[in-house]
């Protein structure tokens, strides 16, 4: 383990920002992490747990440590005629986790295909999409406590997960370092494709969805359509979380907006977020090097050389613009650094 000082971020983060760490190591080990915690670059400044650098956005340079998680390792608990129980290190890359399933014809994780980020990024974020939540597979997370090293397994119930949120990144955000979650999947078809991309994707492929690697095919398809690459223009993925609001409040919005999409969700309706951007008028809008995606109105783009402010700035805009409109106020999903 070796710590870097003044350490460039600018390929450590999916947006491209050119950020620098006053500190910087990767960790590819338990031990390694027992062996840091002692150290006075982390004991005495502020800490960021970095996975794959895909949900966030560096506004500044980050005064502080930063440690990227290379924990690797994927295992197989134990299975029955069910199901089978699947440990994961954290710093796994997400879509390899899903492979790892799907090529085993277990259930649970196809709907989240092809997210960037490491498996501690998606567990931080309960990691969703097309109807189906990371937290609904989770058995436990094994994390250590930054303050005296100490192991500690979470049952699902105590990680506070809601809708893309979870205690880790709220409460106890830079207090644990995630090391393994273990999931649950199962061998039992358990089909999920109520959305409306799927029948899409079935009538323009032709291509069945029977298994789980069918409809893992599907939305890594669906995905590549939709969302642009990092690697070619930065981007988050999506910026900011759907809409939940009341059912009164939703009816007085329709007496206006009648072509305003809703879903019901549990007890209130969810309004997408990328619909009420496009109403306002930024999907493919550019101000200087900053940008919202001519395909998609959630993903905010940096065109070449913008910094994190001005994507921040660009994200007030949006927000200020749907709530003048809709009286509706957009969250950011990605953690703001």
């Amino acid at each position: 383990m070796e710590i870097h000082k003044n350490y460039d971020l600018t390929k450590l983060n999916t947006f491209g920002i050119n950020v620098r760490a006053k500190f910087f190591t990767e960790i590819k080990s338990e031990l390694e992490l027992q062996e840091l915690f002692k150290l006075p670059e982390f004991q005495n400044n502020e800490k960021l747990f970095l996975g794959g650098g895909s949900n966030v956005l560096f506004t500044k340079n980050f005064d502080g440590i930063v440690i990227l998680n290379k924990l690797k390792g994927i295992e197989i608990l134990k299975e029955d005629s069910q199901n089978m129980v699947i440990r994961s290190t954290s710093g796994e890359i997400w879509h390899d986790l899903v492979f790892f399933a799907v090529e085993r014809n277990l259930w649970g994780l196809e709907n989240l295909s092809f997210i960037p980020g490491t498996v501690g990024g998606a567990l931080v974020e309960n990691l969703g999409a097309y109807g189906a939540e990371l937290c609904e597979v989770l058995e436990n997370v094994e994390a250590l406590d930054v303050k005296n090293g100490t192991k500690k397994t979470f049952r699902k119930e105590e990680c506070g997960f809601s809708y893309h949120d979870s205690i880790f990144k709220k409460e106890w955000r830079g207090k644990y370092f995630i090391l393994a979650v273990t999931l649950k999947l199962s061998k039992i078809e358990k089909k999920n494709i109520k959305y409306r991309a799927f029948t899409e994707y079935s009538e323009i492929s032709k291509l069945p969805l029977n298994s789980s690697k069918d409809i893992s095919n599907a939305v890594t398809f669906i995905r590549k359509l939709k969302l642009p690459d990092p690697a070619v223009i930065g981007n988050a993925g999506s910026f900011f979380k759907n809409v939940f609001l009341e059912k009164e409040k939703l009816e007085e919005l329709l007496k206006i907006y009648p072509n305003m999409p809703h879903y019901k969700e549990d007890e209130v309706m969810k309004v997408p977020a990328g619909w009420l951007v496009e109403q306002t008028g930024w999907k493919g809008k550019r101000i200087g090097n900053t940008g919202v995606h001519e395909k998609h109105a959630l993903v905010l783009v940096n065109h070449g050389e913008a910094t994190g402010e001005e994507i921040k700035n660009l994200a007030k805009e949006i927000t200020d613009s749907v709530f003048s409109k809709f009286g509706l106020k957009l969250t950011p999903e990605v953690n703001l650094i």
